[in-house]
């Protein structure tokens, strides 16, 4: 993995809807989200539509460092305006 993670991540990305997410598309969102929200704890949401898995927007929650992932998960009900 070239990305720092939360214990909360290493637990949620051993479920088997979360272990098919890919690293490279974990970065993808983080480097070209095509949208991102600040939380009013601080930490990040940024979405990217991920080709390689029907077009789904993959939601990235990062930490208000800006470097750590927190959760990913498909976003079934982000809708990209």
């Amino acid at each position: 993995m070239s990305f720092k993670t939360t214990a909360y991540f290493a637990a949620i990305k051993s479920r088997p809807d979360r272990a098919l997410i890919q690293d490279e598309w974990i970065l993808h969102v983080i480097n070209h989200p095509v949208r991102e929200e600040i939380q009013s704890d601080g930490r990040i949401r940024r979405w990217a539509k991920i080709a390689a898995a029907d077009n789904r927007y993959l939601r990235v929650v990062l930490l208000a460092d800006a470097e750590t992932v927190h959760n990913v998960f498909f976003d079934r009900r982000f809708k990209e305006n």
